[in-house]
């Protein structure tokens, strides 16, 4: 018996060794050897007193057993609660390098810095009622102000749908049936994020014969443009969305912001805002928002951002090349802020990569002749499919060059491919959230990335559209993954947090400063954990 343990001890050790935060790869410290045992113990308690399967929760199809990892829209107040969930709120995330900057501040927070600009409208394209809450979405828009209008109400019986109402009187005069103020309130950040019900329920479905949930998350990025592309209300947004992953750890941010639209809506109505403006404005908040944290003694919480550019995958290869032409002078101006190109979109119904792979090849071409560097940073896999198009896209991702792969969830039936993201250092982008509520897995134990990591591939943890989903910052996806794993510990987490800075797109020695102030304030949580231990054994 003892020499059977020997070898089902050394084989277990032989298949975790490709783990990159496997104990091999680097030899913890004493104290992290002791925070690990207090995190792990923590998370075993917490399975049997929180995550107890005779347990049950709300859910749309009736009760829900409760275990970790499950469906995070019905966990998150419990998960909210836990203490596991208070102790990874203070860990230091690192980079955050899949986030779309449009869906990256609470909708609360948005509908409130709307309400502050008169400039804009709102309009019903219908009837509202009880019947139709759900489904007459409303539409935003910041007006000139010579076609302001003084509307009263939007839900008066005379309202004539598709007119607009200033938006302080839409919410002022909403009808009292339908709630009042605060149902206006309840109206747009019903559209603006998914519902338990739609996600589990009403449109738990991504098979295209449907695509019931990817209809419920287009249509909140359909409401919230006509907000944030407006010039007042988007440098606010911006600023919020930095202070907002700064105060969850976040020390640099790459969101993909969409240039899809070639003006932005000024502060005098009118589309008349190019792409250059939008960059002048991200760095001037960027600045800003750095000196605050300078000003009060916390330089080392943040080391800045860059962005990735982003348009649709939809339309024609010319079309497109107008768009890398764009990210060409962008990068000649601004080329400490340009962090890599990708194009985005739902891929099982959109363009696939091999539609426009002359455009790309053509747009490297031209990086070599203007003598600057915009890596590739695809979507690809973000898909059930094995074979169809968007499960191809993988191959056109790493034959292009990419040096990221946007979500990757399918690789996982590629060996080969995960093999050469290994050898070659392609890191993936994984958002176990968004994964989970747009339907592509159950639960978070039945998401491939353990799969992913036990081939040795580089992860770097992201939120994707955490406006959407409620998953804000980064606590929420780094706790989902640790109790959804028994073999996952604080080495792991540390691993994910250091590969979003590694493969970032920040320069060799802004990684080397990025990573000397992540491990002091790494120390610092480690120290945390273990007074959070001795105040639990106090306690107990």
């Amino acid at each position: 018996m003892e020499e059977y343990l020997r070898e089902r001890h050394e084989l277990m050790l032989k298949d975790r060794a490709l783990r990159h935060d496997h104990a091999a790869h680097r030899k913890p410290s004493l104290d992290e050897i002791e925070a690990d045992a207090v995190l792990r113990k923590i998370r075993t308690t917490e399975a049997k007193t929180v995550w107890d399967s005779k347990r049950v929760v709300e859910h749309p199809h009736g009760f829900q057993q409760m275990f970790p990892g499950m469906e995070f829209l019905t966990a998150r107040s419990t998960i909210m609660s836990t203490k596991l969930f208070a102790i990874l709120s203070e860990m230091p995330k690192g980079g955050l390098l899949h986030a779309h900057l449009d869906a990256t501040v609470r909708a609360d927070v948005l509908l409130k810095l709307a309400m502050k600009q008169p400039a804009i409208h709102v309009r019903a394209p219908g009837r509202l009622s009880m019947g139709t809450f759900k489904t007459v979405l409303p539409q935003f828009r910041a007006l000139p102000q010579t076609q302001w209008t003084q509307l009263p109400s939007i839900t008066d019986p005379s309202y004539d749908p598709n007119t607009w109402v200033p938006i302080n009187n839409a919410r002022r005069n909403f009808s009292d049936a339908l709630g009042g103020p605060e149902g206006f309130d309840r109206w747009v950040i019903g559209a603006l994020m998914i519902e338990p019900a739609e996600a589990y329920g009403t449109h738990n479905s991504t098979a295209k014969a449907s695509l019931r949930i990817w209809e419920k998350f287009g249509s909140t990025f359909m409401v919230s443009d006509g907000l944030i592309r407006f010039v007042p209300i988007w440098t606010e947004y911006v600023r919020e969305f930095l202070l907002s992953s700064i105060a969850d750890g976040i020390s640099y941010v790459e969101p993909r912001i969409l240039f899809w639209h070639k003006q932005m809506v000024g502060a005098d109505g009118e589309e008349n805002v190019p792409h250059r403006i939008w960059f002048q404005m991200y760095e001037r908040i960027l600045n800003e928002v750095k000196a605050s944290l300078a000003a009060q003694g916390r330089a080392d919480e943040f080391v800045g951002s860059r962005i990735i550019y982003s348009t649709l995958r939809i339309g024609t290869p010319e079309e497109l090349e107008w768009y890398t032409e764009d990210c060409l002078a962008l990068k000649q101006e601004f080329p400490h802020l340009v962090a890599g190109f990708d194009i985005v979109g739902h891929e099982d119904s959109l363009e696939p990569l091999i539609k426009y792979a002359d455009v790309f090849l053509r747009f490297k071409q031209r990086q070599k002749e203007l003598g600057v560097g915009i890596p590739f940073m695809f979507h690809a896999g973000e898909t059930l499919g094995d074979g169809s198009a968007a499960d191809v896209n993988l191959y056109d991702a790493i034959l292009l060059g990419t040096k990221r792969i946007g979500h990757g969830y399918s690789i996982y039936k590629h060996p080969h491919l995960m093999e050469i993201c290994r050898e070659k250092g392609i890191c993936l982008e994984m958002c176990p959230i968004s994964n989970e509520i747009l339907r592509l897995a159950g639960s978070m134990p039945m998401h491939p990335l353990p799969a992913i990591m036990n081939h040795g591939v580089h992860v770097a943890l992201c939120s994707d559209d955490p406006a959407v989903f409620g998953n804000m910052g980064l606590t929420f996806d780094f706790f989902q993954v640790f109790v959804a794993s028994e073999l996952n510990g604080l080495y792991t987490l540390r691993e994910l947090v250091w590969d979003s800075i590694r493969f970032s797109s920040l320069g060799e020695q802004e990684k080397d400063h990025a990573l000397a102030m992540l491990e002091k304030r790494w120390a610092r949580f480690v120290k945390y954990i273990l007074e959070y231990g001795t105040a639990e054994r106090l306690r107990n």
